[in-house]
């Protein structure tokens, strides 16, 4: 099989050490992996602001901002937050393994590195990524309005759908502070017990949104569902306004929210040739040339609503 029909999964592998970094590279490179290198916590923070890996091996002890440092930097990231950071070090006290799972990271390996464990533990925490990653575009796909918070009300995560809706009812980009802020309070009166049970957060006097509560779904993860009033959804204004069909409509808002036409044929249940078909016709009606230009005017028009 090509390359091209089967691409390699990239690993950031960031070490000071050139002795390190040049047996590593050797192995991986020969277990079919593409490995970007980087010598310090700086540098590799500059190569995930234009490359995202799909895992990072990452040295705890280096001079200058140490492992632990970056990898909170780089959980901070939000287009980073997902990818798992293994972590690898001649250091084996509980306390930096606890150290590295509190700055984000998924496992912790000690040097010596013995290759065979490296391979096996990189498949299986690419596999958990993919499954992590299949759940949050199932999610994306069925369009649900849903956030999880913890016991004390602080978030935990939030579908796309559920940010968009909460920040056009609030009429701010930080709406989710205010939905997180009232459910704080609703579960600090006890009224968060049964599932179904639900409350509105008026805005300008108005019931803007309905929140109702689906029950627990985890240790410390409580789910909730979001609904508006009136409200209709992202592609039936597009549809509207472009006069689009409902498929074309479907397709210009996963552009909109920089999907690829790979994604959004998964998502859809379309081929490539498919959803290119239908771009080509929602060009023509937007009366622009490309997917970029698309997707602009499609989030003017949906931050308009």
């Amino acid at each position: 099989m090509t390359e091209t029909g089967s691409p390699r999964d990239i690993v950031l592998l960031v070490d000071d050490s050139p002795e390190a970094l040049g047996f590593l590279t050797e192995a991986l490179e020969q277990s079919g992996f593409s490995v970007l290198i980087a010598t310090s916590g700086a540098s590799a923070l500059n190569i995930v602001d234009r490359i995202t890996p799909d895992i990072i091996l990452l040295d705890a002890v280096m001079p200058g901002m140490d492992g632990f440092e970056t990898c909170r930097r780089l959980k901070a990231d939000a287009a980073i937050s997902q990818v798992p950071v293994v972590f690898m070090t001649g250091l084996t006290e509980t306390e930096h393994v606890v150290r590295a799972l509190e700055a984000g990271g998924v496992d912790y390996l000690t040097k010596p590195i013995n290759i065979d464990e490296l391979r096996a533990r990189i498949r299986v925490h690419l596999s958990n990524a993919r499954s992590a990653q299949s759940a949050r575009v199932a999610l994306d796909a069925a369009g649900r309005h849903l956030l999880a918070v913890r016991g004390d009300g602080s978030i935990r995560w939030s579908t796309p759908q559920a940010t968009r809706l909460v920040n056009a009812a609030t009429g701010s980009d930080e709406g989710l502070d205010t939905v997180v802020s009232h459910i704080a309070r609703w579960m600090r009166e006890g009224r968060g017990q049964a599932r179904d049970s639900s409350f509105a957060i008026r805005h300008a006097g108005q019931a803007s949104l309905q929140l109702a509560f689906l029950g627990a779904i985890g240790a410390d993860e409580y789910l909730f569902r979001l609904t508006a009033e009136n409200k209709m959804s992202d592609d039936e204004i597009l549809r509207q306004h472009f006069v689009l069909t409902q498929r074309e409509s479907e397709v210009l808002l996963w552009i909109a929210k920089g999907k690829s036409n790979r994604d959004i044929g998964e998502i859809l249940g379309l081929s490539a040739r498919t959803v290119t078909k239908h771009l080509e016709q929602i060009y023509v009606k937007l009366g622009v040339e490309n997917r970029a230009s698309a997707a602009v005017k499609a989030a003017h028009v949906l931050h308009e609503v």
